[in-house]
């Protein structure tokens, strides 16, 4: 048996793309919120364009997603129909704080996910809880300019605070921030960062992303004084890049874009700045700023596992006119003449999460845990709803099989994998949802039409013997 007999085996959503009921419960505005779908979420999301409000030219999709908000019982049900060991989500975090600096939270908003995490323990599955999936309090960045302000670090410290010891007994595993290195690709989306005109972006980046850092420890340090039974991880969006060549060129230049997002797990798994960052910085003239006490809790606050997504794999060139780009999920990627890709050009490359699970597992000697990968496709179900998915099952076969020989022919520590959007939800990077990648249909279209009934798709069947099986039967 490749997995451990307690492999938590299940799936991932976030909040903001599957919830819904935007305003309902005493929630806040945020800047997830106001990412319009089209052509301006780019923009928007890169920290480029400012939309701190919603208008009535651009459409929303995340206002109501899915409304898991309203059915998150039948959404349970199931997910547990598979044999869901594990659901990840991530809470809101203004449905708890509305406008991020309030000293007592919401109450509606906590009760809320107490019902959600009875609902899961009812069926045995164990939650585990992004504390920030890419949520900011838009009060937060209006009034403090969001991470930018060492203020940032309290309001996020007291959210933790406030959480850990409202659900001590109900949630064990938790996940500091979602894909911490989107803020250097996706600011806005991923931070609440935005730019004004002729202002140094990277030193931006970098300065919000240390005070995330120290924020991080500390909420690592507070979770495990509340119940020293938690285990606190961290969370990188992941897939290792190769080199175009094998000019010794081509390949420093696939070893630097690695450790650009290496950079941030560098400091939450081994507690301090690494050396090739702190040249780097010193070379772009970037100033970190520490204040005191901030390497000793980056050193003592280590997390006890490190989490990732995994989609594809990247490829560069230090050679300009070759490293033209292609699409991707926020990163820039050159086509891979040996891989398929995607109808979103992600470049479908199982082995590569083999290549990635070793070499974040030899970096780091901690536990792993995949907790997103998936395929985005899109689904035309028939008139009951069912989707054939077969191309799906195919992705997703194919990537268990990797991460099997990672662990029975490598010896990677593998705590569970969560694959992503379980239940068809919003995708983050265009706000679509013809993007799917479920197991389980919802009808619902781009333009936010449909009976939001859910069906499951072929590969509902598919991923529920998966789990039974523990991962051996993937025919």
């Amino acid at each position: 048996m490749a997995f451990r007999e307690d492999f938590l085996w299940g799936g991932a959503t976030a909040a903001n793309q599957c919830e819904g009921a935007y305003l309902e419960g005493g929630r806040g505005l945020a800047n997830v919120d106001v990412m319009p779908a089209g052509v301006d979420r780019f923009s928007v999301g890169s920290g480029e364009m400012k939309m701190f409000r919603c208008d009535d030219d651009h459409f929303y999709p995340g206002h109501e997603a899915i409304d898991m908000y309203h059915n998150y019982k039948e959404d349970i049900a199931l997910l547990a129909g598979m044999g869901f060991k594990c659901y990840r989500l991530s809470i809101a975090w203004s449905r708890i704080f509305p406008k991020g600096d309030e000293l007592e939270p919401n109450e509606a908003g906590l009760q809320f996910y107490d019902n959600l995490f009875d609902e899961c323990l009812k069926y045995g599955i164990e939650p585990l809880v992004t504390i920030c999936h890419f949520d900011v309090p838009m009060h937060l960045i209006e009034t403090i300019g969001s991470w930018r302000s060492r203020q940032m670090i309290d309001h996020y410290v007291h959210y933790c605070e406030v959480i850990f010891k409202r659900y001590k007994n109900k949630v064990k595993y938790w996940l500091t921030f979602n894909e911490i290195n989107m803020i250097l690709h996706f600011p806005f989306m991923g931070a609440g960062l935005c730019f004004e005109e002729g202002e140094n972006k990277q030193q931006v980046k970098y300065v919000a992303a240390h005070h995330e850092l120290v924020a991080s420890a500390l909420a690592t340090k507070i979770g495990h004084e509340i119940n020293p039974e938690f285990k606190i991880g961290c969370m990188l969006a992941a897939g290792n890049t190769y080199a175009n060549t094998c000019h010794p060129a081509d390949v420093w230049k696939s070893m630097e874009k690695d450790r650009e997002n290496y950079f941030f797990i560098d400091v939450q798994s081994r507690g301090e700045y690494p050396a090739y960052a702190l040249k780097q910085l010193e070379r772009e003239g970037i100033e970190i700023p520490f204040e005191e006490g901030d390497v000793e809790i980056l050193k003592n606050h280590t997390v006890d596992f490190i989490s990732f997504s995994y989609y594809s794999s990247r490829l560069t060139s230090a050679d300009p006119e070759v490293n033209k780009t292609t699409d991707g999920n926020a990163f820039e990627t050159l086509k891979n003449p040996y891989l398929e890709a995607s109808e979103w050009g992600w470049q479908i490359d199982p082995l590569g999460l083999r290549i990635t699970m070793n070499a974040l597992y030899d970096r780091y000697q901690k536990p792993l845990f995949i907790v997103e990968n998936g395929l985005g496709a899109v689904d035309v179900p028939d008139a009951n709803g069912y989707v054939k998915d077969d191309y799906r099952i195919d992705y997703l076969r194919e990537h268990i099989k990797a991460m099997k020989e990672a662990v029975e022919l490598d010896g990677v520590d593998l705590i569970g994998y969560t694959t992503w959007g379980c239940i068809d939800l919003v995708s983050a990077g265009t706000g679509e949802m013809k993007k799917r990648y479920g197991f389980i249909y919802v009808d619902k279209d781009n333009d936010g039409n449909g009976t939001l009934k859910r069906s499951k798709k072929k590969s509902y069947d598919w991923y529920k013997k998966v789990i039974e099986s523990n991962g051996e039967q993937l025919a």
